[in-house]
């Protein structure tokens, strides 16, 4: 009984611990594609006023 007690334990941790890192891969590719867009977004700017001028 103990061992079927520590599997059922086991394998709800690990679908908790499987939507941690779900959740956190989500959140790491949007960090990771706001500082691209803001990088690209600010390099545009800077091309653009130098052609303006």
């Amino acid at each position: 009984m103990n061992q079927n007690g520590m599997m059922e334990g086991m394998s709800g941790l690990g679908g908790m611990m499987w939507g941690m890192g779900l959740y956190g891969l989500l959140t790491l590719v949007l960090i990771v594609l706001l500082v691209a867009a803001l990088i690209k977004y600010l390099f545009f700017n800077k091309r653009q006023s130098k052609t303006d001028e």
